[in-house]
């Protein structure tokens, strides 16, 4: 009975939030990374492309292991030092929405591979550097924000790899395509 009670709600929840996803912009959060450490707490919220990509990192984690979760914190890296010493890239708000459809794809194709991490691996650290990026070009050197971000993020990782690990695999299916069509919606909205 509680099985079926928390697949329900867990369905509900996703279907409610993915129908509030229709009305947002990418990287709607991107902006000032001088707020303070409550400004950073609330960075990653505020942005949907940013919580469905810490979502989809903790799915990955669950389902292939928590190597994963050093092979983000890695791309976080590098993506933010990139973007502090003024790197860019061309539609850099677009490929932050669809590095979450990649994602969600990779997630998809992951299960067919013989050796699925190498290819999971270099995406999911792509995807992140892309949005690390684009907050190393934000960010001028305040520290309680940094930590700030990094206590939402990993909090947000945490229950979505907890949450992953009952999962299914039917349902880790579901949720993957449902990464990779949101990010599609989320780099199509501004068009």
């Amino acid at each position: 009975m509680t099985s079926k009670l928390t697949r329900s709600l867990l369905l509900s929840s996703a279907a409610g939030f993915g129908l509030s996803l229709l009305s947002t912009l990418p990287a709607g959060a991107h902006g000032n990374a001088d707020a303070g450490v409550l400004g950073g707490a609330l960075h990653p919220l505020l942005g949907i492309d940013h919580l469905l990509l810490l979502v989809g990192v903790g799915f990955a984690a669950a389902q292939f292991g928590p190597l994963l979760l050093g092979v983000a914190l890695g791309g976080a890296l590098l993506g933010s030092v990139f973007g502090s010493f003024g790197g860019h890239l061309p539609g850099a708000e677009v490929l932050a929405a669809l590095a979450v459809s990649g994602l969600g794809a990779a997630l998809l194709l992951s299960r067919n591979l013989m050796r699925p991490l190498p290819v999971l691996g270099g995406v999911m650290g792509a995807a992140v550097a892309v949005h690390a990026m684009l907050h190393g070009q934000e960010a001028s050197g305040t520290v309680g924000w940094w930590l700030g971000a990094l206590l939402t993020a990993s909090l947000v990782i945490g229950l979505s790899f907890l949450a992953g690990r009952q999962f299914n695999p039917r349902q880790s299916q579901w949720a993957a395509g449902a990464l990779a069509l949101l990010g599609g919606v989320l780099a199509l909205a501004p068009l």
